[in-house]
């Protein structure tokens, strides 16, 4: 199966790129055969460029490449989303996604289908996606500590192993506290500590959300095919 170039007139396919870590969709381009070609031997992205008129590798000037993670086509073969790692802002104007201008709300007297809305700016990336940001923050914080000698998370990798999973049970305790006491906004805000603290220890451990969500996926495909994990006591 590969893409079928003759159904475009101008034999372009157009191309959607999307974070493989945190699903927010990065920019669109364009792929003719040799840029398709190019960009699954290289394993960077490399488009047609329309304005151009040649080949394009994405960070060819500015070295904010796409690393390719995956390649799915549509089922028809004339549309591919590129699953990709990017190495720094993926848009020229220096932000992570091409995607981020506000689109306005059309008044609601005028809007023809429903109540009017507006997609939002500087947030175009699902809200689950935020914690593979935050995940990865936290390994740039314990690899390169000069860039913020500061921050709370840099300290924690200093205080070591012990203290990091001393703070995991402290925010558990807690956590239970505020959801035993109904207290809504307390469970949300002692949730939120636990799962930073969870992914500081492991990542203090050489692991991953990418490991730990592995693992999920795992049970999920068992249960999936009819392997019932035993109910909890």
């Amino acid at each position: 199966m590969d893409l079928d170039f003759q159904k475009m007139p101008d034999q372009l396919v157009p191309a959607i790129v999307q974070d493989a870590a945190t699903g927010q969709v990065l920019m669109l381009g364009y792929f003719n055969a040799e840029a398709w070609q190019k960009t699954q031997t290289e394993g960077r992205v490399t488009f047609f460029s329309r304005s151009k008129q040649r080949l394009w590798t994405k960070g060819e000037t500015s070295g904010h490449y796409l690393q390719v993670a995956s390649l799915h086509l549509d089922c028809d073969q004339d549309a591919v989303l590129v699953r990709a790692h990017p190495a720094g802002p993926t848009c020229h104007r220096g932000t992570t996604s091409c995607f981020e201008a506000e689109v306005p709300a059309a008044p609601p007297e005028t809007a023809a289908f429903g109540p009017a809305v507006t997609v939002g700016a500087g947030q175009p990336a699902p809200a689950v996606g935020f914690l593979a940001e935050l995940d990865q923050l936290i390994e740039r914080r314990r690899q390169f500590p000069a860039e913020e000698p500061g921050s709370y998370t840099v300290r924690l990798f200093e205080k070591g192993l012990a203290r990091i999973a001393q703070k995991v049970g402290e925010e558990a305790v807690e956590t239970v506290i505020e959801a035993m006491a109904g207290n809504k906004a307390g469970l949300a805000g002692e949730a939120a500590d636990l799962v930073y603290h969870l992914l500081v220890l492991l990542r203090v451990n050489g692991s991953s959300l990418d490991e730990m969500l592995a693992v999920l996926r795992q049970r999920h495909q068992t249960i999936g095919a009819g392997q019932r994990r035993p109910l909890p006591d």
